[in-house]
């Protein structure tokens, strides 16, 4: 993570919330990926390019991920949403500015709706994951986005990552917009999750109950000599090793910018209640990893249009009773924040609307064409947003 940021200057109130948000390079015409991350990068730094996004360069900074096709851009942390609206805004047409330099767009797509190799970007770290897990690293192009939210220390951090856990597959669901893969629905709300989880540290984890067992954990998986570096600790959500954050990182990219800046804003009011329970004396919900994993499984194939577990029930709900109950949980922190009418809003939407994924697929079934999908996918990302717009209408299809 390299957020160009310090999360340490906590104030007594609000936390710091910052964002990555993994963009895929598309050619309009075809609708394919295109590995130009390099001539993306280099157009970025131009004048013409400064010139035309003036506000990006304090707000946002973009960065190569592991595929050429891909392009990361990352916000610099904020205790307000709507700085952090700006950045997510900002960082969105930064790249999508470059990217048509070269003919290209920046599209906010989970996974790629064609189908066909990928190239490895320029990188020893890279090239030495995929001699190590070949064929896995190969196949990887997925675009998810990963918010951090500022800590005190290692043990509100760890404290965070023990009761945050069973909440997590909500956020995954609101945020699923992935259908595709290879070419075709794959059947899965996000298939971004299925894709990443099959690394060997993805996914749920156990409750730690101390900065020792966490980081005994992490030292104990590198000595295995699998995983490359620390980097690839791969959790749903983890502590940063070089900020004072918890990053989580279950959620798709969302195709709509204001849908991520209200999914960073549900998870930081989970950091904060769960901060508020570790200091009250609560314990964190038991819930057996395996049964988490399970639940993730259920949100990455059915979104908010199947079952979901409510951790409050322990069982599974209809997904608005689900969601109710996260909103139920998040609320005093939410109204803390002034927080509670964007998150609400969003979360109507979602209901209303769709998720990216049924947004996607509303698309493709419509204008039966990969192309037609990416051109309003494009669309939607760089859609203006604002914190105290309506519920926004369907995506014209």
């Amino acid at each position: 993570m390299r957020i160009p940021s310090d999360h340490s200057r906590e104030s007594e109130g609000l936390r710091t919330v910052g964002v990555e948000e993994e963009l895929l390079l598309v050619d309009p015409r075809t609708g394919r990926p295109a590995p130009a991350i390099e001539l993306v990068l280099a157009a970025a730094a131009s004048a013409d390019v400064a010139t035309l996004v003036p506000e990006a360069a304090c707000v946002t900074h973009l960065e190569r991920e592991g595929k050429r096709e891909q392009i990361e851009v990352i916000s610099v942390p904020h205790t307000s949403l709507a700085d952090l609206e700006r950045s997510v805004t900002a960082g969105r047409t930064l790249a999508d500015t470059a990217a048509q330099q070269i003919g290209l767009r920046a599209a906010a797509m989970a996974t790629s709706a064609t189908s066909g190799p990928t190239q490895l970007t320029l990188s020893s770290r890279y090239s030495e994951i995929e001699a190590r897990f070949q064929g896995m690293m190969r196949e990887q192009l997925t675009c998810g986005l990963h918010v951090h939210v500022g800590v005190c220390d290692d043990a509100e951090g760890v404290a965070v990552l023990d009761r945050i856990r069973p909440w997590l597959p909500l956020v995954l669901a609101l945020s699923a917009n992935s259908p595709m893969w290879d070419g075709r629905d794959s059947g899965y709300a996000s298939q971004r999750y299925q894709v990443w989880s099959r690394w060997p540290t993805a996914g749920p984890y156990d409750t730690f109950g101390s900065p020792a067992n966490y980081h005994r954990a992490v030292e104990e998986l590198l000595a295995t000599d699998v995983l490359v570096d620390d980097g690839m600790i791969y959790f749903d959500a983890r502590l940063s090793v070089r900020f004072p954050t918890v990053e989580v990182r279950v959620a798709d990219v969302c195709l709509e910018a204001a849908h991520s800046v209200a999914i960073a804003g549900i998870i930081r009011a989970l950091v904060t209640t769960a901060a508020h329970e570790w200091r009250a004396g609560f314990s964190p919900d038991p819930l057996p990893t395996p049964v988490l994993r399970l639940a993730m499984w259920s949100a990455s194939r059915h979104g908010i249009t199947g079952p979901l577990l409510n951790p409050i029930l322990g069982q599974p709900s209809e997904p608005e009773v689900a969601i109710d109950a996260l909103l139920a949980h998040i609320a005093p922190a939410l109204s803390a924040s002034g927080d509670l009418e964007r998150v609400s809003q969003m979360i109507a939407d979602v209901f209303a609307n769709g998720t990216g994924a049924e947004r996607q697929r509303r698309a493709m079934n419509t204008r039966r064409s990969a192309r037609a999908l990416v051109e309003e996918a494009i669309e939607q990302t760089h859609r203006s947003i604002g914190p105290t717009s309506s519920v926004l209408d369907p995506l014209p299809i």
